[in-house]
């Protein structure tokens, strides 16, 4: 893996790691900003937690080494919920705040893309025994 890639890799991992983290904390904490925005878009007040801890455990899995089959949920729980922001944020009317989750969804597609063979649920590398076997 080149090191170009290696870094795009972590700045687009740790960009959707602090988007997240942020955005965790202020639904765990009921910050007035998360809440209101929460009650615009229809959702009721105890949403908040469970996003709020989902997100944690999805940063916590994706910046952990070895547990490359939660990776692959961390990515797809977060595709879902960036892409349920946006759609949200459209049925509501939001013009184009619909359109800033998708900037954290780019990254996290730009993250998956330019994992490294270890992060990945069929990691190529010899010995590995969850790699797919030649027939």
């Amino acid at each position: 893996m080149t090191k170009t890639k290696t870094t795009i890799y972590w700045v687009a991992t740790l960009f959707v790691g602090f988007i997240m983290t942020i955005s965790a904390i202020l639904a765990l904490t009921h910050a007035p900003t998360m809440m209101t925005a929460l009650a615009h878009l229809g959702y009721p007040p105890y949403f908040s937690n469970l996003l709020g801890v989902a997100k944690l455990i999805g940063v916590c899995v994706l910046l952990v080494h070895g547990i490359a089959r939660l990776k692959e949920w961390a990515y797809t729980g977060f595709a879902i919920t960036i892409l349920s922001a946006s759609y949200s944020h459209l049925l509501c009317g939001d013009g184009f705040l619909a359109l800033e989750p998708l900037i954290t969804f780019a990254a996290l597609v730009l993250s998956y893309t330019m994992r490294p063979p270890s992060r990945t649920f069929f990691n190529p590398a010899p010995g590995n025994a969850i790699s797919p076997q030649p027939v």
